[in-house]
């Protein structure tokens, strides 16, 4: 079997270090062998010199190969020399040496260590420029409603009644159905650890707390997000992908107007109201986990739970809720518009619209207990 040709040899001559290049030096036909010419050692001593005359063909991918040892040789002290080239060789070589820089810089290590710090710090600017878009957008909202207040008839009710249904009546089973399985742990859970100090009765203490003023609220808002805040970005962005919001601005139309506002109206309406679902039944579920698990008659529950503070932690959970409202319309919306061309992007931002939405909402809430415990309530 007969062996293939290697594209070069490398011998001395004369006193000098003599490279001679044969065959085909085009992109298609370039071999591995061929590709390690760049790494050839530059001679110990005297001058090299690279003969093309048995080159077949040339295109740039093989001149850049060739210009690329002549100017590692040269960046290494050595003079090196192109010979037997034909005048479009020349002219070719010329070329690519003239776009190509005048030394190779010098490979850099790179540390894992550094790496990592490198791709922390890239997050963390990524992520501030992201906040401040979002705290940008969220004042383009404000201005907004500020307008649609001074004239109210530029409010899309019909708009703000279909998302309420959306986001409030079809919520209702989910909301409701967690909401009391909630409330019967939190009574499990409760009365197993205050049954070692014989404290069973306080456990409707923190039922009442635990569900008026966190786990209602919380629950729903998460449920809210989940549900809604994707939905409005998965919406915003299929119209932006279509170019529907491009076309709206073409015609003079406000697309926060359009499409903000009425899913802002309709979550800021819709989660106080799913938020006092969550602490009936929440309440009803754990009353009835007290009448089976701890044979309170529900009379006793009503009588204990009216001696205690409730509307206070009541109140307090129904003022953080406008407030998560708030948080899932503007990043679900500002996700919608943040969609760039692929229906790929649409499901990104949908993913991150629920995972930024819970964060802040979780954040919020920290926020509110530090101020309310502050405040001594």
């Amino acid at each position: 079997m007969q062996q293939p040709v290697p594209p070069y040899s490398l011998s001395a001559e004369d006193g000098r270090t003599v490279v001679r290049l044969r065959g085909d030096w085009t992109i298609d036909r370039l071999t591995p062998g061929a590709l390690a010419l760049g790494d050839l050692p530059p001679p110990a001593q005297g001058v090299a010199a690279i003969h093309l005359g048995e080159v077949a063909a040339l295109d740039a991918a093989g001149a850049w190969l060739v210009v690329r040892l002549a100017l590692s040789w040269r960046a290494a002290g050595r003079a090196t020399d192109l010979a037997d080239a034909t005048p479009e060789q020349l002219l070719l070589l010329e070329r690519v040496a003239a776009a190509a820089p005048e030394s190779l810089p010098a490979p850099r290590p790179r540390l894992y260590i550094l790496d990592m710090l490198e791709r922390m710090g890239e997050t963390v600017v990524e992520g501030a420029r992201h906040t401040l878009r979002q705290i940008g957008f969220f004042g383009l909202v404000l201005a907004c409603a500020a307008r649609t207040a001074r004239s109210p008839r530029r409010l899309r009710l019909t708009s703000a009644v279909h998302h309420m249904e959306a986001v409030g009546i079809n919520a209702v089973p989910i909301v409701g159905l967690l909401s009391f399985l909630i409330g019967m742990v939190m009574v499990f859970v409760s009365v197993q650890q205050l049954a070692r100090f014989g404290a069973q009765i306080y456990t409707i203490n923190m039922l009442e707390i635990a569900v008026y003023r966190e786990m209602a609220p919380l629950l729903t808002a998460i449920i809210v997000a989940g549900r809604s805040g994707s939905a409005f970005t998965a919406q915003i962005g299929a119209m932006v992908v279509n170019e529907e919001v491009d076309a709206m601005r073409s015609m003079g139309l406000d697309p926060l107007e359009m499409l903000v506002l009425p899913r802002l109206l309709a979550l800021l309406t819709m989660v106080p109201l799913l938020t006092f679902l969550a602490d009936i039944v929440g309440i009803v579920g754990g009353g009835l986990m007290c009448w089976t698990f701890m044979d309170i008659a529900p009379a006793e529950f009503l009588e204990r739970f009216r001696s205690l503070p409730w509307p206070w932690h009541f109140r307090v959970g129904l003022i953080k809720a406008p407030f998560y409202a708030l948080v899932i319309g503007v990043i679900g919306c500002f996700e919608g518009f943040e969609v760039t061309g692929s229906s790929a992007s649409v499901g990104e931002r949908t993913t991150r619209s629920v995972v930024e939405a819970i964060f802040w909402i979780i954040v919020l809430n920290a926020f509110f207990a530090a101020f309310f415990s502050t405040l001594g309530y």
